[in-house]
């Protein structure tokens, strides 16, 4: 059986892959929480610390089983790392909202670490709860809407994506790599970057989601998931 990595967006963490296990009963799904997330809500950020953590969920995972890890916004930028790190140990990737290469947009540079400057100033629990209005009106249902646990390490993990990811990051993969992005994500800007990138690139587009697709568009999202799981053969 296939085995699904599932790795969440900044803020959230295993529990944003509620239900996905439940609807995928071909795979083996693993959620794994990030650095400063969830049940590693202590551990600081690193990069290496990051995919340590994916290290850790294919532990007991036999090599000759296949493997596809599936990351959203922050969770897809590590989930590429790893991917360039260990280019054959992957069966599939899938990168959902992951596709902005933030050195060509200073503008989106600019708001998300803007954003994170705001941290200290106005506190996470405060901030958290006016993030998840906007959450809310955006679709997300309200217990999908996470506490300011992981605003913690938020400006460290997103300078690391600004100042690493990039689309050569996907060059080196012989396997499928999935493009996964809503209509309206902001961090598609270069999902066409990224699929000249790839040497097998499958770019799928969900209609009327946002950024948040994989919790407001969630059969979406598994029909994607389950394409990359038939994909490993």
């Amino acid at each position: 059986m296939t085995v699904l990595i599932l790795l969440h967006g900044t803020r959230f963490d295993a529990r944003q892959w509620n239900g996905y296990a439940d609807r995928m009963p071909e795979a083996d799904v693993k959620a794994v929480d990030l650095p400063g997330h969830g049940s590693a809500r202590t551990h600081p950020w690193t990069s290496q610390a990051a995919c340590a953590a994916i290290d850790v969920a294919l532990a007991d995972v036999d090599p000759g089983r296949p493997v596809v890890i599936a990351g959203h916004s922050l969770g897809g930028y590590v989930a590429a790392e790893y991917a360039r790190q260990h280019p054959d140990r992957l069966a599939a990737l899938v990168l959902i909202g992951a596709t902005a290469d933030p050195r060509r947009h200073g503008l989106l540079v600019r708001l998300y670490t803007g954003f994170a400057r705001l941290i200290p100033l106005v506190g996470a629990d405060r901030l958290a709860r006016s993030a998840n209005g906007v959450l809310r009106l955006a679709g997300v249902a309200g217990q999908d809407c996470p506490d300011g646990t992981g605003y913690a390490v938020t400006p460290q993990a997103w300078q690391w994506v600004i100042g690493r990811a990039r689309p050569e990051d996907v060059a080196g993969l012989a396997c499928p790599v999935f493009l996964v992005a809503g209509q309206f994500d902001q961090m598609r800007i270069d999902i066409d970057r990224y699929a000249d990138a790839c040497r097998d690139a499958r770019i799928r587009i969900i209609p009327r989601a946002s950024h948040l697709a994989p919790l407001t568009h969630r059969d979406e999202v598994v029909a994607v998931l389950r394409e990359a799981v038939a994909a490993t053969g």
